[in-house]
Protein backbone atom coordinates (compact mmCIF):
# COMPACT_ATOMS: atom_id res chain seq x y z
CA UNK A 1 0.00 0.00 0.00
CA UNK A 2 1.09 3.58 -0.65
CA UNK A 3 1.65 5.63 2.51
CA UNK A 4 3.32 8.89 3.37
CA UNK A 5 6.09 8.74 5.95
CA UNK A 6 3.79 10.46 8.44
CA UNK A 7 1.13 7.80 7.87
CA UNK A 8 3.67 4.97 8.09
CA UNK A 9 5.04 6.21 11.42
CA UNK A 10 1.51 6.68 12.78
CA UNK A 11 0.57 3.17 11.68
CA UNK A 12 3.70 1.65 13.23
CA UNK A 13 3.07 3.44 16.52
CA UNK A 14 -0.57 2.36 16.65
CA UNK A 15 0.34 -1.26 15.91
CA UNK A 16 3.07 -1.35 18.55
CA UNK A 17 0.79 0.23 21.16
CA UNK A 18 -1.86 -2.39 20.44
CA UNK A 19 0.74 -5.15 20.63
CA UNK A 20 2.42 -4.04 23.87
CA UNK A 21 0.61 -2.11 26.65
CA UNK A 22 3.99 -0.89 27.94
CA UNK A 23 4.46 1.30 24.85
CA UNK A 24 3.48 4.86 25.74
CA UNK A 25 3.76 8.17 23.92
CA UNK A 26 4.69 11.47 25.50
CA UNK A 27 5.61 14.89 24.23
CA UNK A 28 4.40 18.40 23.49
CA UNK A 29 0.96 18.44 21.80
CA UNK A 30 1.04 14.70 21.03
CA UNK A 31 -2.45 14.15 22.50
CA UNK A 32 -5.72 15.43 21.04
CA UNK A 33 -3.79 17.78 18.73
CA UNK A 34 -2.05 14.79 17.15
CA UNK A 35 1.50 16.09 17.13
CA UNK A 36 3.04 19.09 15.37
CA UNK A 37 3.51 16.99 12.20
CA UNK A 38 0.54 14.66 12.66
CA UNK A 39 2.43 11.49 13.57
CA UNK A 40 0.36 10.87 16.73
CA UNK A 41 -3.03 11.64 15.18
CA UNK A 42 -5.84 9.50 16.57
CA UNK A 43 -3.75 7.81 19.23
CA UNK A 44 -5.13 9.81 22.16
CA UNK A 45 -8.72 8.91 21.19
CA UNK A 46 -7.74 5.24 20.86
CA UNK A 47 -5.50 4.78 23.92
CA UNK A 48 -6.41 7.60 26.32
CA UNK A 49 -4.36 10.07 28.32
CA UNK A 50 -2.59 7.42 30.41
CA UNK A 51 -0.72 6.17 27.35
CA UNK A 52 -0.64 9.33 25.18
CA UNK A 53 0.62 12.05 27.47
CA UNK A 54 0.83 15.77 26.71
CA UNK A 55 3.76 17.34 28.53
CA UNK A 56 4.85 20.88 29.38
CA UNK A 57 7.42 22.64 27.21
CA UNK A 58 10.33 21.30 29.23
CA UNK A 59 12.55 19.10 27.07
CA UNK A 60 15.06 18.05 29.75
CA UNK A 61 12.18 16.94 31.97
CA UNK A 62 10.52 15.18 29.04
CA UNK A 63 13.59 13.06 28.25
CA UNK A 64 14.38 12.49 31.93
CA UNK A 65 10.82 11.26 32.51
CA UNK A 66 11.17 8.91 29.54
CA UNK A 67 14.34 7.43 31.01
CA UNK A 68 12.58 6.96 34.35
CA UNK A 69 9.60 5.29 32.68
CA UNK A 70 11.96 2.95 30.81
CA UNK A 71 13.70 2.01 34.06
CA UNK A 72 10.25 1.19 35.46
CA UNK A 73 9.49 -1.24 32.62
CA UNK A 74 7.74 0.98 30.08
CA UNK A 75 8.71 1.56 26.45
CA UNK A 76 8.33 5.31 26.01
CA UNK A 77 8.22 6.94 22.58
CA UNK A 78 9.17 10.52 23.29
CA UNK A 79 8.51 13.24 20.68
CA UNK A 80 10.49 16.45 20.47
CA UNK A 81 8.37 18.96 18.60
CA UNK A 82 11.52 19.96 16.71
CA UNK A 83 14.74 17.98 16.72
CA UNK A 84 16.67 21.16 17.54
CA UNK A 85 15.18 21.04 21.04
CA UNK A 86 17.31 18.01 21.89
CA UNK A 87 20.03 20.53 22.69
CA UNK A 88 18.04 21.57 25.76
CA UNK A 89 18.11 17.97 27.00
CA UNK A 90 21.69 17.02 26.15
CA UNK A 91 22.62 15.74 29.62
CA UNK A 92 19.51 13.56 29.81
CA UNK A 93 20.20 12.16 26.34
CA UNK A 94 23.96 11.71 26.41
CA UNK A 95 24.51 11.22 30.13
CA UNK A 96 21.41 9.24 31.11
CA UNK A 97 19.84 7.59 28.05
CA UNK A 98 23.13 6.61 26.52
CA UNK A 99 25.18 5.66 29.56
CA UNK A 100 23.14 4.42 32.51
CA UNK A 101 23.07 0.81 31.35
CA UNK A 102 26.88 0.85 31.14
CA UNK A 103 27.34 2.79 34.36
CA UNK A 104 25.30 0.25 36.33
CA UNK A 105 26.85 -2.97 35.09
CA UNK A 106 24.14 -3.74 32.56
CA UNK A 107 21.43 -3.98 35.21
CA UNK A 108 19.08 -1.58 33.41
CA UNK A 109 17.53 -1.53 29.97
CA UNK A 110 16.55 1.88 28.64
CA UNK A 111 14.28 1.27 25.63
CA UNK A 112 13.49 4.94 24.93
CA UNK A 113 12.75 5.97 21.35
CA UNK A 114 13.29 9.71 20.97
CA UNK A 115 11.64 11.11 17.83
CA UNK A 116 13.43 14.13 16.37
CA UNK A 117 11.96 16.04 13.36
CA UNK A 118 14.87 17.66 11.49
CA UNK A 119 15.67 19.67 8.39
CA UNK A 120 14.89 22.91 6.64
CA UNK A 121 11.26 23.59 5.75
CA UNK A 122 9.62 26.87 4.91
CA UNK A 123 11.78 29.35 6.78
CA UNK A 124 11.40 28.01 10.30
CA UNK A 125 14.74 29.59 11.18
CA UNK A 126 17.98 28.67 12.87
CA UNK A 127 16.40 27.19 16.01
CA UNK A 128 13.82 24.97 14.24
CA UNK A 129 15.56 23.76 11.08
CA UNK A 130 18.80 22.04 12.08
CA UNK A 131 20.02 18.51 11.42
CA UNK A 132 21.96 17.80 14.62
CA UNK A 133 22.61 14.08 14.20
CA UNK A 134 26.39 14.53 13.94
CA UNK A 135 26.41 15.68 17.58
CA UNK A 136 25.46 12.16 18.63
CA UNK A 137 27.76 9.97 16.53
CA UNK A 138 30.37 10.91 19.15
CA UNK A 139 28.10 9.70 21.99
CA UNK A 140 28.50 6.02 22.93
CA UNK A 141 25.39 4.10 23.89
CA UNK A 142 22.87 5.59 21.45
CA UNK A 143 21.45 4.03 18.31
CA UNK A 144 20.98 6.64 15.57
CA UNK A 145 18.31 6.07 12.92
CA UNK A 146 17.61 8.31 9.91
CA UNK A 147 15.09 6.91 7.38
CA UNK A 148 14.59 8.30 3.87
CA UNK A 149 11.20 6.83 2.94
CA UNK A 150 7.94 5.57 4.42
CA UNK A 151 8.69 1.84 4.21
CA UNK A 152 12.06 2.16 5.93
CA UNK A 153 10.60 4.54 8.52
CA UNK A 154 7.95 2.03 9.56
CA UNK A 155 10.28 -0.97 9.74
CA UNK A 156 13.04 0.90 11.56
CA UNK A 157 10.54 2.50 13.96
CA UNK A 158 9.20 -0.89 14.97
CA UNK A 159 12.74 -2.16 15.54
CA UNK A 160 13.43 0.87 17.73
CA UNK A 161 10.30 0.46 19.86
CA UNK A 162 10.83 -3.28 20.37
CA UNK A 163 14.53 -2.98 21.16
CA UNK A 164 16.38 -2.90 24.49
CA UNK A 165 18.48 0.20 23.89
CA UNK A 166 17.88 3.95 23.48
CA UNK A 167 17.29 5.20 19.95
CA UNK A 168 17.45 8.66 18.41
CA UNK A 169 15.02 8.57 15.50
CA UNK A 170 15.64 11.46 13.09
CA UNK A 171 12.77 12.28 10.72
CA UNK A 172 13.20 14.88 7.98
CA UNK A 173 10.19 17.18 7.95
CA UNK A 174 10.12 17.39 4.14
CA UNK A 175 9.67 13.60 3.96
CA UNK A 176 6.50 13.42 6.08
CA UNK A 177 4.29 13.95 3.03
CA UNK A 178 6.27 11.77 0.59
CA UNK A 179 4.58 8.48 -0.36
CA UNK A 180 6.18 5.11 -1.03
CA UNK A 181 5.09 1.49 -1.13
CA UNK A 182 4.81 0.04 2.38
CA UNK A 183 4.29 -3.71 3.04
CA UNK A 184 0.93 -4.55 4.57
CA UNK A 185 2.37 -7.33 6.72
CA UNK A 186 4.09 -6.77 10.05
CA UNK A 187 7.84 -6.29 9.46
CA UNK A 188 10.96 -4.82 10.98
CA UNK A 189 14.23 -3.59 9.48
CA UNK A 190 17.41 -4.38 11.41
CA UNK A 191 19.77 -1.62 12.43
CA UNK A 192 23.17 -1.52 10.76
CA UNK A 193 22.03 -2.69 7.32
CA UNK A 194 22.36 -0.11 4.55
CA UNK A 195 20.13 0.04 1.48
CA UNK A 196 21.78 0.03 -1.95
CA UNK A 197 19.23 2.30 -3.65
CA UNK A 198 20.95 2.30 -7.03
CA UNK A 199 23.89 0.30 -8.34
CA UNK A 200 26.74 1.91 -10.24
CA UNK A 201 30.40 1.54 -11.15
CA UNK A 202 31.98 5.02 -11.27
CA UNK A 203 31.05 6.87 -8.06
CA UNK A 204 29.69 5.83 -4.65
CA UNK A 205 27.33 8.37 -3.11
CA UNK A 206 26.16 7.87 0.46
CA UNK A 207 23.25 10.15 1.35
CA UNK A 208 20.89 10.50 4.30
CA UNK A 209 17.22 11.44 4.78
CA UNK A 210 15.88 13.86 2.14
CA UNK A 211 19.22 13.92 0.37
CA UNK A 212 18.81 10.29 -0.69
CA UNK A 213 16.16 11.56 -3.13
CA UNK A 214 18.49 14.35 -4.23
CA UNK A 215 21.28 11.86 -4.89
CA UNK A 216 19.01 9.51 -6.83
CA UNK A 217 17.72 12.36 -8.98
CA UNK A 218 21.28 13.50 -9.66
CA UNK A 219 22.27 9.91 -10.53
CA UNK A 220 19.65 9.84 -13.26
CA UNK A 221 21.08 13.01 -14.84
CA UNK A 222 24.64 11.75 -14.48
CA UNK A 223 23.73 8.50 -16.23
CA UNK A 224 22.81 10.54 -19.30
CA UNK A 225 26.41 11.84 -19.26
CA UNK A 226 27.80 8.32 -19.04
CA UNK A 227 28.61 8.49 -15.31
CA UNK A 228 27.39 5.44 -13.39
CA UNK A 229 26.57 6.27 -9.76
CA UNK A 230 25.91 3.92 -6.87
CA UNK A 231 23.63 5.46 -4.21
CA UNK A 232 23.64 4.09 -0.66
CA UNK A 233 21.28 4.99 2.16
CA UNK A 234 22.89 3.97 5.48
CA UNK A 235 19.48 4.04 7.25
CA UNK A 236 21.30 4.00 10.60
CA UNK A 237 24.39 6.02 11.52
CA UNK A 238 24.96 3.78 14.53
CA UNK A 239 25.24 0.90 14.16
CA UNK A 240 26.79 1.64 10.78
CA UNK A 241 27.08 -0.72 7.82
CA UNK A 242 30.69 -0.07 6.88
CA UNK A 243 30.97 -3.32 4.91
CA UNK A 244 28.41 -2.24 2.29
CA UNK A 245 30.04 1.17 1.96
CA UNK A 246 33.60 -0.13 1.65
CA UNK A 247 32.60 -2.82 -0.84
CA UNK A 248 31.05 -0.13 -3.00
CA UNK A 249 33.99 2.28 -2.72
CA UNK A 250 36.45 -0.46 -3.62
CA UNK A 251 34.35 -1.13 -6.72
CA UNK A 252 33.92 2.49 -7.87
CA UNK A 253 37.10 4.11 -6.54
CA UNK A 254 35.31 7.39 -5.81
CA UNK A 255 33.26 8.52 -2.79
CA UNK A 256 30.88 11.37 -2.10
CA UNK A 257 28.82 12.04 1.05
CA UNK A 258 25.63 14.10 0.74
CA UNK A 259 23.68 15.40 3.72
CA UNK A 260 21.80 18.51 4.85
CA UNK A 261 24.03 19.03 7.88
CA UNK A 262 26.85 21.55 7.57
CA UNK A 263 29.84 20.02 5.81
CA UNK A 264 32.10 21.11 8.68
CA UNK A 265 31.88 18.43 11.37
CA UNK A 266 28.92 16.67 9.74
CA UNK A 267 28.46 12.91 9.63
CA UNK A 268 30.23 12.97 6.27
CA UNK A 269 33.44 13.91 8.07
CA UNK A 270 33.38 10.72 10.16
CA UNK A 271 32.27 8.51 7.28
CA UNK A 272 34.82 10.09 4.94
CA UNK A 273 37.55 9.42 7.51
CA UNK A 274 36.45 5.79 7.66
CA UNK A 275 36.79 5.50 3.88
CA UNK A 276 40.20 7.19 3.93
CA UNK A 277 41.48 4.89 6.67
CA UNK A 278 40.21 1.62 5.25
CA UNK A 279 39.93 2.05 1.47
CA UNK A 280 42.52 4.70 0.63
CA UNK A 281 44.38 2.52 -1.87
CA UNK A 282 41.14 2.05 -3.84
CA UNK A 283 40.45 5.78 -4.25
CA UNK A 284 41.01 7.34 -7.67
CA UNK A 285 40.10 10.85 -6.50
CA UNK A 286 39.78 12.83 -3.26
CA UNK A 287 36.67 12.31 -1.15
CA UNK A 288 33.87 14.84 -1.76
CA UNK A 289 31.36 16.16 0.79
CA UNK A 290 28.18 17.99 -0.20
CA UNK A 291 26.18 19.68 2.55
CA UNK A 292 25.01 22.97 3.98
CA UNK A 293 27.39 25.90 4.55
CA UNK A 294 28.70 26.56 8.06
CA UNK A 295 26.27 29.36 8.95
CA UNK A 296 23.04 29.60 10.98
CA UNK A 297 20.01 28.61 8.91
CA UNK A 298 18.19 31.58 7.42
CA UNK A 299 14.75 32.62 8.68
CA UNK A 300 13.83 33.82 5.20
CA UNK A 301 12.36 30.94 3.19
CA UNK A 302 13.87 32.24 -0.05
CA UNK A 303 17.40 32.51 1.35
CA UNK A 304 16.97 29.12 3.05
CA UNK A 305 16.82 27.46 -0.37
CA UNK A 306 20.44 28.44 -1.05
CA UNK A 307 21.55 26.47 2.02
CA UNK A 308 19.92 23.16 1.05
CA UNK A 309 22.11 20.82 -1.05
CA UNK A 310 20.58 20.52 -4.50
CA UNK A 311 20.81 18.12 -7.41
CA UNK A 312 23.09 20.51 -9.28
CA UNK A 313 25.55 20.53 -6.35
CA UNK A 314 25.78 16.74 -6.45
CA UNK A 315 26.20 16.73 -10.23
CA UNK A 316 28.98 19.31 -10.09
CA UNK A 317 30.82 17.35 -7.40
CA UNK A 318 30.46 14.15 -9.42
CA UNK A 319 31.93 15.77 -12.50
CA UNK A 320 34.93 16.91 -10.46
CA UNK A 321 35.42 13.39 -9.13
CA UNK A 322 35.52 12.05 -12.69
CA UNK A 323 38.19 14.47 -13.89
Amino acid sequence: MMLTMQEALNQALREEMELDPNVIVLGEDVGAFGGCFGVTQGLHARFGDQRVIDTPIAEATLVGASVGLALAGKRPVCEMMFGDFCLIAMDEITGKMGKWNYMHGGQFEIPVTLRLPIGMQGGAGAEHSQSPQALFINTPGLNIVIPSNAADAKGLFKTAIRGRDPVLFFEHKMLYGVKSEVPESDYTIPFGVANICREGTDITIMATALQVNTALSAAEKLAAEGISTEVIDPRTLYPFDKESLLTSVKKTGRFMMVHEEPVRGGTGAEIGALVAETAFSALKAPIKRVGAPFIPIAQNAYIEQFLIPKEENVIAAARELMK
